[in-house]
């Protein structure tokens, strides 16, 4: 009868406790369909504004609506919105365009062009062995029109847009030569870039010039640098002047050979946290160095730059850099497109940041009157370079 009476108390207590539970439970999900339920209702109230707006255009446009066009434009200027000239969202054939020239690769005819005072594209170098040069384009010449529509009228971004177009198609290009008018037809290929360059100058110092950091930039360099090492020079000229940056990775991989072991640099994000961006090995060079920077060194490039200033490898020579010491990442999005989005800033171990600062650098030399030559440099014709050279006897 006892044990009888104690199954039952023992019964009672479970029983409560599963109702406890029970009541838990409901209250938990009382709870968390409460905040869903006041979540909804915030961002319904946040975005009621477009959806107004989208119903007011669907109700009242003079013709069909292109809703993935709108839903593009959409997110584009939601981004927009931030004002940062670096954040932006990418349609999915932008996505696509990013990622290859982000490869050092690109679609195109192998030109490098500039606006005109008048609205056209300016040719300024012409790639080797690119589909330009064998279809007879000149440095100088300019492209007045793209398959028959003129430039000016297409803007810009446009007529660039237009010029590269698909690879294995061709395009039509009305070109100015000399106050003369041409037609010259061009097939689009893919085209490796050449992001880095070099020569050994007299005295036996090795010239290498990064203009970017691409998927492909750390492979060119290590080949044309152990190249030079093997000639045995005796010092290097670094040059990122006009090198507007690129990826953070391919940074790394050039920087590694140049720098001692440890941790090079750093990024910190919104919340305080901090994460390595560029370690190095053992592996160092001691032969001495000097960076040429100007006014448009930007980005990896500075940090480029400003890792092997403040880890005493090398000094500076040229104007004050930019001043970017954000980072952006890009991810994919469920449209098919990329969102881009500054997410941190970073410094070297060793210094401060130099975002909207610039680096200084320890030598102060205005540019020469001549374009910057990276294939042929010549110290005559560019006093950044004499003056850089001058610093690699000083330090030597």
């Amino acid at each position: 009868m006892k044990r009888q009476e104690e199954f039952a108390e023992d019964s009672v207590r479970l029983s409560k406790k599963i109702l406890v539970l029970l009541v838990c439970l409901v209250v938990v999900s009382a709870v968390m369909a409460g905040t869903s339920l006041y979540r909804n209702i915030q961002t319904q109230q946040k975005y009621a504004p477009l959806e107004q707006l989208a119903e007011a255009v669907e109700n009242a446009y003079y013709t069909d609506v292109d809703e993935t066009a709108v839903m593009q434009g959409a997110m584009k200027g939601y981004v927009a919105g931030l004002d940062d000239p670096y954040s932006q969202y990418m349609t999915a054939e932008e996505y696509t365009n990013f990622m290859v020239e982000e490869s050092g690769n690109m679609v195109g005819i192998g030109v490098t062009v500039t606006q005109t005072e008048e609205g056209y594209l300016l040719v300024n170098d012409v790639t080797s062995d690119s589909p330009a040069e064998a279809a007879g384009i000149q440095p100088a010449d300019i492209i007045q029109q793209v398959d028959g529509q003129d430039v000016a009228s297409m803007g810009y971004e446009e007529a660039v847009s237009a010029v590269k177009g698909e690879e294995g198609t061709s395009v039509e290009l009305g070109v100015l030569r000399d106050e003369k008018p041409l037609v010259v037809e061009v097939q689009r290929a893919l085209i490796e870039v050449e992001s880095v360059q070099g020569t050994i100058l007299s005295k036996n110092i090795g010239y290498i010039s990064i203009r970017s950091f691409k998927e492909n930039t750390p492979e060119q360099f290590q080949t044309l640098y152990q190249e030079m090492l093997d000639s045995g020079v005796e010092g290097f000229v670094f040059d990122v002047r006009n090198n507007g940056g690129g990826l953070v990775n391919s940074l790394e991989k050039v920087l590694d050979p140049l720098l001692p072991e440890g941790t090079i640099a750093i990024a910190t994000y919104r919340d305080g946290t901090t994460q390595t961006l560029v370690e190095s090995d053992a592996e160092s060079c001691e032969l001495p160095m000097v960076v040429l920077v100007n006014e448009n060194t930007a980005s990896a490039a500075e940090l480029f730059a400003a890792s092997l200033h403040d880890f005493e490898k090398a000094e500076l020579v040229g104007t004050t850099t930019f001043g970017k010491g954000i980072m952006q990442n890009t991810s994919s999005m469920p449209s098919g497109g990329a969102l881009t989005l500054t997410v941190a800033t970073y410094q070297t171990t060793r210094g401060e940041c130099y975002h909207q600062v610039g680096i200084t650098p320890d030598v102060e030399v205005q540019p020469g009157e001549e374009a910057l030559d990276y294939e042929a440099p010549d110290p005559n014709n560019d006093p950044q370079l004499a003056a850089a050279l001058k610093q690699l006897q000083v330090v030597r």
